[in-house]
């Protein structure tokens, strides 16, 4: 046993010496080639900002995959675990203007500073193939990615309302506008405005990426959810009613095309192409139109178009019903929306809610076309119907079911040559362009003879400037930058100048998965032979906050690459985690609340294990986690045991080692102990199959380690055999190696081990051993705990009650009373219900 003066635990001296061993060897977290014979493992978390400094949020995650990657490296995986910087964007910029210091320095010095605090936590990460989307090795493939789409009428500009930020100056996608507001200044209203933006036509894969959520079992269910509401798929009818004096089509899109012969008017959006016409040298028709278009404009720009109040003029005119040839009147509503649909609506208020309000508060007809199955009326206090039913007063249709005549008028519209089926979406396609300077630049130039001209491959990457001034003007940037800016046509060799806009950084991080498996090729993204082994991924990590920004944007670009014929999976990964957020003093921890707990204060204290194993134990990790020190205190105590008990046996475990192995069966302690052990290994092994329930798996080796320590007299006096000592320790030890990675290698080493204990085969439970031989069940009278009985593990359940029955505690229970009802959990519980 070892001197109790050598049993201290001091993690300020064993961390930085292996910190300092793996950074010598750094083939030790490096994913073997693609063509290694051993199952493959990608286990990724999403890559951070480089803000300057990781807080105990960042380290959950991290710690979260880096315990996954450790286990299944020694469960004999070829594991791919990588890290980069998600490293273009505003706060660059943002911090230039504050502290005077260039984008590109501030980012890398960032980058820098927050390796080290990976490094010394211990995280695992195979730096060979580290990303910084910032540099132009990997930001000319974002264009080169622009100009594949380009070619394929993927990539293109348009003139479009869009969505902009004061603060961040510049434009931003749909998907960043959260209850109308930047989803980076949470209290800054967002602005419509109309410029021209090159868009990713994203909306191509619509269909395709809401089918796809079907096939992903391994996301977790909210997201998905999520993701089929953001893409919002909508099955319908487009129909054209007719402007009675232009002959002008107005095609409607609804998803009820079975209540037309109910619609009393046709509704228009403000900005509707027909609007003009229908309003033209009406003065006072117009001022009204321009009065709602501005209503819709602050109602967007607080996310309250839901909340209009419904306001519309008529215009004097009357459009056609196609099915009927009824004359209908054509009205100007604030609430219908240019860019959902067609722009333009049929009204229909005895079946909508919203077209009744309309109706009644201008006097619009409200005629009932369907009626409930069964009824010959609605009930007459419902004001409107909204449900499917029978068709009444719809000519020919009547007596049809809905489902019926939604199938029925499609095919009437389409034959007649004024409908046809529609599916719409929601989703709308990406805006990429960006008015910043730090992203990266769009690879297009503007000739005056040729206009718009892609540059060349050959020409790639068009280079960022480096150093440029930083100034709160409206506009790119770049377009107060000469050098950039004036370039020559690749078409004619004519003065030209390039496009000023840059990406949207969600670029960078849509693809960046795919870079990391090949992160050095200078001649194409990746090998798609690589790209073949390794994806999909296996295990994805992050928040759900970018569960409709980051992960359907990357969900896009790997069908696109599909369709590149560069990779064969349809989905960038398999399996998706959303862990819970760190909370500290009641709300999230984040820089913006000034509540961050800085990691490196925490390994000072405790060291990088009990800040890592804290960061698991302390709650389930989808679940929020209330940050407490205390905690992180506990945990170290509690390392400090195992670092006690293992030294102490350190030098009989290492000589049993090298000894003869035992034949002895196990009897007594041993068998106790040894059964215990082979428990947790078998508990530890199942949440690391997909449960991940890091907090019970953690105080199951709390568990064992008490069991052991309770047995320090049999182990130290001989009671326990020597080699029983040795596999005790060894396997100690190696369960707490994900989460624990400086301490287990430390003890490792003491204990004889051979190599990295990152490369040591995972203990494999031994089911005889780990069979419990008795449990003990409680026993409850009408839900109160009332005894606790002995009883054979693989006891069936008339047995439990017999024996539960017969019990001393029971009888007395039961005395004058009358067993109505056994309710009986096997191993778990029996419950007495009695009068």
């Amino acid at each position: 046993m070892a001197d109790e003066k050598e049993l201290r635990y001091d993690p300020a001296a064993i961390e930085p010496k292996w910190q300092a061993r793996w950074a010598a060897n750094p083939a030790l977290y490096a994913a073997e080639p693609a063509n290694s014979a051993k199952p493959k493992y990608y286990v990724l978390e999403m890559l951070p900002y480089p803000s300057g400094a990781l807080h105990i949020g960042h380290v959950r995650n991290y710690s979260i995959g880096d315990a996954l990657a450790r286990y299944m490296w020694m469960q004999g995986y070829n594991v791919l675990h990588p890290m980069g910087w998600d490293a273009f964007g505003l706060p660059a910029e943002n911090a230039a203007l504050k502290n005077n210091t260039p984008p590109r320095q501030w980012t890398l010095q960032n980058i820098a500073a927050m390796k080290r605090q990976m490094q010394r936590l211990g995280l695992g990460y195979d730096w060979a193939n580290e990303v910084t989307t910032c540099l132009p090795d990997y930001y000319r493939w974002n264009q080169w990615f622009f100009l594949r789409m380009y070619e394929r009428g993927l990539a293109y500009r348009k003139q479009s309302k869009v969505n902009w930020c004061s603060l961040c100056q510049t434009v931003l996608a749909n998907e960043q506008v959260v209850d109308g507001c930047c989803w980076r200044h949470e209290d800054n209203i967002v602005e419509q405005r109309n410029l021209e933006q090159w868009f990713y036509r994203i909306t191509a894969y619509a269909q395709e990426l809401l089918d796809g959520l079907d096939s992903l079992p391994g996301w977790p269910e909210k997201v998905r959810t999520m993701q089929r509401n953001w893409i919002g798929r909508s099955e319908g009818a487009e129909v054209d009613f007719t402007a009675e004096d232009s002959g002008e089509k107005i095609r409607v899109f609804t998803t009820r095309i079975d209540t037309i012969f109910g619609a009393t008017s046709v509704q228009l959006a403000p900005e509707h192409s027909l609007v003009p016409i229908l309003t033209a040298n009406d003065a006072e028709l117009e001022r009204s139109i321009s009065a709602m278009i501005d209503q819709q404009k602050v109602a967007r720009e607080t996310d309250n178009l839901g909340g209009i109040e419904k306001q519309g003029v008529f215009t004097g005119k009357y459009a056609i019903n196609p099915f009927n040839q009824e004359r209908v009147p054509i009205w100007v509503a604030n609430y219908v929306l240019m860019e959902y649909g067609t722009g333009a609506i049929m009204s229909v208020p005895g079946h909508d809610e919203r077209d009744y309000e309309f109706a009644v508060k201008y006097g619009i007809e409200v005629r009932r076309v369907i009626e409930p199955v069964g009824e010959v009326e609605a009930p007459p206090d419902e004001p409107y119907y909204g449900e499917d039913g029978v068709l009444v007063n719809s000519g020919e249709y009547d007596g049809l079911t809905s489902e019926v005549a939604r199938k029925t008028l499609q095919e009437a519209a389409s034959r007649e040559g004024f409908g046809q089926a529609k599916v719409t979406f929601r989703l709308r396609d990406w805006g990429v362009s960006r008015q910043r300077y730090w992203g990266t630049p769009i690879p297009m130039v503007n000739c005056p003879t040729h206009g718009l001209v892609p540059v060349p491959d050959d020409q790639l990457p068009v280079l960022l400037p480096e150093q440029i001034e930083i100034t709160q003007e409206g506009g790119s940037p770049l377009s107060r930058v000469p050098e950039f800016l004036n370039t020559t046509c690749p078409k004619c060799g004519g003065p030209a100048t390039r496009e000023t806009d840059t990406m949207d950084t969600f670029v960078d991080s849509s693809w960046y998965f795919y870079r990391y498996i090949d992160a050095k090729n200078s001649a194409e993204p990746f090998s798609s032979a690589a790209a073949q082994y390794w994806f999909p991924i296996d295990q994805y990590i992050g928040g759900v906050e970018h569960a409709i920004l980051h992960l359907i944007y990357s969900r896009f670009w790997t069908r696109v690459m599909r369709d590149l014929g560069m990779v064969t999976n349809d989905e960038p990964a398999t399996r998706l985690f959303t862990q819970g957020m760190v909370i500290k003093d009641g709300a999230k921890m984040s820089k913006s609340r000034g509540n961050v707990v800085s990691p490196d204060d925490m390994i000072a204290r405790y060291g990088a294990d009990a800040t890592r194993m804290y960061a698991l134990f302390a709650a389930p990790p989808d679940r929020d986690l209330d940050w407490q020190e205390d905690g992180v205190a506990g945990v170290s105590r509690f390392l400090s045991r195992v670092f006690r008990l293992v030294r102490r046996y350190a030098v009989a475990a290492k000589t049993a080692k090298n000894g003869a192995p035992s034949t002895d069966v196990p009897s007594g302690v041993t068998l106790l102990l040894l059964r215990k052990m082979h428990q947790t290994i078998a508990k530890i092994t199942l949440d690391f199959s997909g449960r991940w329930h890091f907090n019970t798996t953690i105080a199951a080796i709390m568990e064992l380690v008490n069991e052991l320590t309770a047995a320090d007299t049999a182990l130290a006096s001989g009671e326990v055999p020597a080699s029983a000592v040795a596999e005790l320790m060894r396997t100690l030890v190696l369960l707490i190696a994900p989460f624990a990675p400086f301490l287990a290698a430390e003890l490792w080493e003491e204990l004889g081990g051979e190599g990295e204990i990152l490369r040591a085969p995972w203990p494999v439970s031994d089911p005889s051993l780990a069979k419990e031989d008795e449990i003990e069940v409680p026993v409850q009278v009408n839900g109160k705990l009332r005894a606790l009985i002995r009883v054979a593990a693989d006891t069936e359940n008339e047995a439990l009650e017999a024996t539960a029955l017969a019990d001393e505690k029971i009888i007395e229970w039961l005395a004058g009373k009358r067993v109505v009802k056994v309710i009986i959990v096997p191993r778990k519980l029996v419950n007495l219900v009695v009068k």
